[in-house]
This record gives C-alpha cells, sequence and structure tokens, in this order.
C-alpha cells in the first residue's frame, strides 16, 4: 500500500519540534525532517496499515539521526544556537528560560535527551518511546529518571550538575 502524503504532512510539527531539539540546528532540523519524509515516502510499504503513523515516523527520524552521528563522530550539539519558534513573542525572562533550557538539554547524553524530547515534549507513551529508540520500556523509564535528575540539576546550577556522570 502506498503512504499516503496527506497523512505525512499532518505530522510535519511535531517531527520538526522534535528534530530542532534533538539536532538544536534550524537547518539540520529541516534536513532531518525532509529526509525522515523521503524515507517515509520510499519505505511506505514497510509500515503497517492501522499502526501509529507518528511512532513509526519517529522510528525513522531516530534512525537517520543516529547513521547522521555515526558518520560525523565529531558533531557538536550546541547550546547557542537559534532557539525554536516560539508562538507569540516573549518576554526577556522567557527568552532567557528557554535559552538556559536549550543549554541543559544539549548537555545532556543523547540518550537521555531523546527520551526526554520523545515522552516529554512528544507526549508519547513508554511503550512508543520504547519502539521508537529500539529499548525495553525499563531502559526508557531509567533514562528518563536520570534525565531529568540531571536536566534539574543543571537548570539549579548546583554542584550536583558538575559531578553527574554517564554511567554505562
Amino acid at each position: 500500500m502506498a503512504m499516503d502524503p496527506a497523512a505525512l504532512s499532518t505530522h510535519i510539527p511535531s517531527l520538526r519540534r522534535y528534530a530542532r531539539a534533538l539536532t538544536g540546528d534550524p537547518q539540520r532540523a529541516d534536513d532531518l525532517v525532509q529526509d525522515t519524509l523521503e524515507r517515509a515516502l520510499r519505505k511506505g510499504s514497510l509500515w503497517r496499515a492501522g499502526s501509529d503513523l507518528r511512532a513509526w515516523l519517529f522510528t525513522l527520524m531516530h534512525n537517520l539521526r543516529v547513521n547522521d552521528l555515526r558518520a560525523d563522530k565529531g558533531l557538536a550539539f550546541p547550546g547557542d544556537e537559534d532557539l525554536p519558534e516560539i508562538p507569540s513573542p516573549p518576554t526577556q525572562q522567557d527568552r532567557l528560560a528557554v535559552r538556559d533550557l536549550d543549554r541543559a538539554l544539549a548537555r545532556l547524553p543523547v540518550e537521555q535527551r531523546e527520551v526526554l524530547l520523545l515522552v516529554g515534549l512528544e507526549d508519547l507513551s513508554y511503550g512508543e518511546a520504547a519502539k521508537v529508540l529500539g529499548v525495553p520500556i525499563g531502559t526508557i523509564m531509567s533514562r528518563l529518571s536520570r534525565g531529568r535528575e540531571r536536566l534539574r540539576a543543571l537548570l539549579e546550577g548546583g554542584p550536583a550538575a558538575e559531578s553527574l556522570r554517564v554511567v554505562k
């Protein structure tokens, strides 16, 4: 069955939002969304009708992002790039809060950042996030817990922010 472009277009805003938060770079994010949509159209026969199209698209995006990271080992996640677009004009305090959150997210390990963005920003369930990332639900829960803890510490700027480390 061919992929319906109209069905894909309804998910573009959430794909853009996730890609921008994931990459920290509007141009890379747009490229990632375009690559995701292109792959979805080419591989549409792999999508099972009746399954969650949004989760499938996030899975495609995640896999493309992983491939990009493997190809570009020196890729940094800048915290000082343009902030995501906000629908109403922000106050200076709002801009500072968003900037601080963006910088703190950029300092998280990619595994924690992905889970925080999928669950917190895109409102995916733990099960959906587990499917997107190809890991067990327990891994999602632990990454989310550690990510929230580290994000909180980074935003508070306390001593824990510098003492946290990745345990493998």
